[in-house]
């Protein structure tokens, strides 16, 4: 297994839409045990395959606190939500920043597991969040950009600032 590079906001690449996987195969079950690895050892929640920059509709996620509950949706499509919940977010591509976003509390997903067999899960609380936030990321979409113009930019550059010096002090 290999620890993957999440890419970090604002950089582009976050925002391009992911394309549906087309063959669940041994070569993509070894992809998943690295975004598995990278999503634990960030520590995160969940991982979409765009925050690694492969724009595949492929998200894990895991909000087990013994990461116990792995999950993975291959092609994750939402055909039922309803509720409002607001829940304060924060995501492995804007590292240190959280901010309360709303999301709808309950959802039924439907995609493929890891083997390729189409099934559906209902999810509730913080399962139902972490997947709707990983499918934004797999529509070019982050958790900021439910956020004013204003706090956006303010984290965008302070996310810069804080990379610039760390780039000069090595």
């Amino acid at each position: 297994m290999a620890k993957l590079k999440i890419l970090e906001f604002p950089d582009p690449r976050l925002r391009k839409k992911a394309a549906p996987v087309a063959t669940v195969d041994d070569a993509l079950r070894v992809f998943i045990a690295d975004m598995f690895e990278t999503m634990y050892e960030a520590p995160g929640i969940g991982l979409a395959a765009t925050q690694v920059d492969v724009h595949k509709r492929l998200l894990v996620t895991d909000v087990s606190p013994d990461k116990s509950e792995p999950y993975v949706l291959i092609n994750p499509e939402i055909v039922e939500k309803d509720g409002v919940t607001a829940t304060d977010e924060g995501c492995l591509s804007v590292p240190g920043y959280y901010e309360e976003v709303e999301r709808a509390e309950h959802i039924r997903v439907r995609f493929l597991d890891r083997n390729g067999d189409e099934t559906e899960m209902e999810a509730t609380g913080l399962l139902a969040v972490c997947i709707q936030h990983e499918i934004d990321h797999l529509d070019g979409k982050l958790f900021v950009d439910y956020l004013s113009e204003a706090k956006r930019q303010r984290i965008r550059k302070k996310l810069e600032k804080e990379r610039r010096y760390a780039a000069v002090a090595l």
